[in-house]
């Protein structure tokens, strides 16, 4: 990032009003973590953000950096502080080269609740009871939310609660997206089995119902969903998402089935440098607050090789999008027209200069191979590229990459470049001559079949699609009525809490 700001932005962008603050370990140690509050204050008032990759350090790191005291994720204290309403992790695509998923992928997670602030406790046998009390006492008694016998000498309780407050803005924020993308929306829950999903469904439903319908059915995106929004268990999300290769959709879920399923995601789109980590949260007038990273987090192998004085080829990608993200944003809340004019032709060439290196074999070694660019190499490109079309009246168009690309054959770039390529190519050879059933060192169509029928790769019908993601619910159901069966005949005398 230092490299970036000194050889692309510095030159052309006056940054004397941005804000800075180190969250480094050591500085939020030393400060008592008052910097990190004192950047989501700042986050807060200014209302976009552009986050570099932190981390929580471990045991190991404590040590070796001196730290006094653990270090919590600051993506919490940020969340909270931010009204986090989603986090919006979209696919990254660069014109004519095929990453993974050929169109949109975009996908909402529920920024609060669920398991990441969960209360637990060990415990052995006894008795458990959950009770809420009202914030004033005048509005009712206290309310047992749950009591149950624990019959093990071994457990683990734990609480957490799932706030529903925000899920309308949430809504709101996919469906405009997801209609702006041209993409099939779908809302993801596990309410089959965990009854509390369902007002997250029925809140999301009922907003598409009143809003949206109307406009998915003019665009033509509801086609596969028979004219309505299309309710996923998330079982059936995780084999949709590795099937459905062509993109051109959209998922909306809870946070920790957001957490896992952008995770698939990501997989699928060659890594988690190739997806956007953007949170959005809401300020006190109304103005939408954006934080904007990239979901690969921290790249620690290739920053100990640069302190070794090796070479290194770091691929800025998902952090150059979410930078330039925050820039516009940020222009955007100023609501300065000249200034927004000059922010996006900023942005819009940097962008484009990023994607031509790509394209024209001047790209990192994850993306070009042994004769890709270094960090350096790669970033000095990009600064003579940007300057050339920051000196053209056209030079932010994204329309002239677009239209040249078309015309060519779209490339797909060997997964066998990234660095942490660490496929056992035995066992490779061992699968293919698996499938490769008559011997002849070729797979023909009847032993790609099998392949990807053994795989769970293979493309449904659309009505196969909507029975399975049926059949899924039905599932549920089924296996939640017999775990309630379950329950029940364990409890030797049933008795009212």
């Amino acid at each position: 990032m230092e490299l970036i700001m000194d050889k692309w932005v510095k030159p052309s962008v006056d940054i004397s009003k941005w804000e800075f603050y180190d969250l480094s370990c050591k500085e939020r140690d030393a400060t008592n973590d008052q910097v990190l509050k004192d950047a989501v204050a700042a986050g807060a008032r200014i209302g976009s953000i552009f986050k570099e990759p932190t981390i929580t350090p471990t045991k190991e790191q404590m040590a070796s950096m001196g730290l006094t005291k653990a270090l919590g994720s600051p993506n919490g204290l940020m969340r909270r502080g931010w009204n986090g309403i989603t986090i919006s992790r979209d696919t990254i695509h660069i014109p004519g080269i095929e990453l993974g998923f050929k169109r949109p992928v975009l996908f909402e997670r529920h920024a609060v609740g669920g398991e990441y602030g969960a209360g637990w406790k060990k415990v052995g046998k006894g008795r458990v009871l959950t009770t809420f009390f009202p914030e004033s006492m005048d509005e009712g008694k206290p309310i047992i939310v749950d009591g149950r016998e624990v019959k093990d000498d071994r457990s683990c309780v734990v609480v957490y609660d799932n706030p529903l407050d925000n899920v309308e803005d949430l809504a709101h924020i996919f469906f405009q997206r997801c209609l702006e993308a041209k993409v099939v929306p779908y809302v993801v829950t596990k309410k089959t089995v965990f009854k509390w999903q369902e007002g997250f469904w029925q809140i999301m439903k009922e907003v598409f119902d009143a809003d949206y319908k109307g406009d998915f059915l003019k665009a033509g995106l509801l086609e596969k969903t028979h004219g309505e929004l299309q309710h996923l268990i998330s079982d059936a999300a995780t084999m949709q998402i590795i099937r459905w290769t062509d993109g051109g959709f959209g998922m909306a879920c809870h946070n920790y089935d957001g957490d896992m399923l952008t995770d698939e995601v990501a997989q699928v789109h060659r890594s988690p440098g190739f997806i956007t980590s953007n949170l959005i949260g809401k300020r006190e007038d109304g103005a939408l607050i954006k934080e904007f990273e990239a979901s690969h987090g921290t790249v620690a192998d290739l920053w100990h090789a640069h302190l070794r004085g090796e070479e290194t080829s770091m691929n800025p990608l998902g952090m150059v999008v979410a930078l330039l993200g925050a820039m516009d944003h940020s222009a955007s809340l100023a609501q300065d027209p000249q200034l927004l004019q000059v922010t996006q032709h900023f942005t819009k060439c940097c962008q484009a200069a990023v994607y031509a290196a790509f394209r024209s074999g001047k790209g990192t070694r994850d993306m070009a191979g042994p004769e890709g660019q270094t960090t350096e190499q790669f970033v000095n490109w990009v600064a003579e590229e940007l300057g050339r079309r920051l000196e053209s009246a056209d030079g932010a168009k994204l329309a002239d990459i677009v239209e040249e690309e078309t015309a060519k054959p779209v490339v797909k770039v060997s997964r066998k470049f990234r660095r942490n390529y660490k496929v056992d190519e035995g066992k490779m050879q061992a699968m293919f001559a698996r499938f490769d059933t008559d011997g002849n060192g070729k797979i023909d169509f009847e032993e790609f079949v099998e392949l990807a029928l053994e795989l769970g790769i293979a493309p449904l019908e659309d009505e196969a699609i909507i029975a399975e993601m049926e059949h899924q619910e039905h599932k549920a159901d089924l296996e939640a009525a017999r775990g309630r069966v379950r329950r029940w005949a364990s409890i030797e005398e049933p008795r009212l809490i």
